[in-house]
């Protein structure tokens, strides 16, 4: 067994993520707690909603029922970038050039590195936000499908569209495929055309026993791994066409007990799964090797993260429950 340094937290935690080699765990009241030679303890909201880790620097990025968007230095120091009072922020996503997205009701709000914001509102209300990988676009998920919006330029939105109601959004590193998780135990996803003016093309993954909360690419876009099931659900994202006519694959299967969060390792395809019985597996893709990195604990694994290394592995649950596994050990 690797060693586990245990963290308690009172209450449920929203996140956990890495800044160099300290993890910062975010949870709903409002504190960032750092592990550094101890607890350090700084509140940033009044009622955390969201926090998420800046892909293009060393901060977080959160959301508060307090209306507040604010970046988190590795110290615990927050800055506020955005103020919408009364209004609860709980989608954010980072992308390049110091740009933050963040929404509330139908619009979503896109606030440039000086200080500018941009207003893309949609039809039905925000239910996620990413970046893509290249060049200054958003897509928003909304109800019956994705809204796809270049923050520069003032033409029209592409329109993903797929009935139901889509809760989250991710874009493949590669910037090819976007995948939305659904109401429905499903996620959808399209191909997008490079020819200007092309159709995106449909990408069914569906199947699951209960809804999918979690989603982690690995570290060149070849797999997507989803929670959801009693199992890991891995999708092929090698080929030109992504998973479509595959089968996924099943890692880490456990009889009637779901996978509730999934990671992948920043270098390799080795991917931690994390139960709703507080357990966390590490699994690698290539053989289906299983190391067991925590036996079950208090509450469900709600969130991971792995360090730049990939030597360190910091989880939290839904009970506050919480640590960093030392898998070089």
């Amino acid at each position: 067994m690797p060693t586990v340094a245990p963290l308690d937290i009172d209450g449920h935690v929203l996140a956990v993520e890495f800044l160099g080699d300290t993890p910062l765990f975010a949870s709903a009241a409002g504190t960032i707690h750092r592990l550094e030679g101890g607890d350090k303890v700084t509140e940033v909201h009044k009622g955390m909603l969201t926090c998420i880790r800046d892909p293009y620097s060393e901060s977080l990025i959160s959301g508060g029922e307090d209306g507040k968007v604010l970046r988190i230095a590795a110290d615990g120091s927050a800055t506020v970038l955005a103020e919408a009072p009364r209004k609860w922020i709980s989608q954010l996503a980072a992308g390049p050039q110091g740009a933050v997205a963040y929404s509330y009701g139908k619009s979503t709000f896109v606030r440039l590195s000086d200080g500018t914001a941009k207003e893309f509102p949609e039809e039905r209300t925000v239910e996620g936000i990413a970046f893509a990988p290249k060049g200054l676009r958003v897509a928003v998920a909304r109800y019956n499908g994705v809204s796809l919006h270049w923050v520069g330029m003032s033409a029209q939105p592409v329109n993903l569209e797929w009935k139901g109601a889509h809760t989250s959004v991710t874009f493949s590193p590669d910037g090819q495929f976007i995948v939305t998780t659904m109401q429905e135990n499903a996620l959808h996803g399209w191909k997008l055309d490079a020819k200007p003016g092309a159709e995106a093309r449909h990408m069914r993954m569906t199947g699951y026993p209960a809804k999918v909360k979690s989603l982690s690419w690995s570290n060149k876009g070849k797999w997507l791994a989803s929670s959801g099931a009693p199992a890991a659900i891995v999708w092929p994202f090698q080929g030109k066409d992504g998973p479509m006519g595959k089968a996924p694959l099943e890692l880490g299967s456990r009889a009637n007990i779901m996978a509730t969060c999934v990671k992948f390792h920043p270098a390799e395809d080795i991917l931690a799964i994390g139960f709703i019985d507080g357990m966390i597996l590490a699994i690698r893709v290539g053989d289906a090797k299983e190391a067991l990195l925590r036996r079950p604990g208090k509450g469900a694994i709600t969130a991971m993260s792995w360090s730049k290394s990939g030597k360190l592995l910091a989880f939290a649950s839904e009970a506050g429950d919480c640590g960093v596994v030392d898998v070089s050990a």
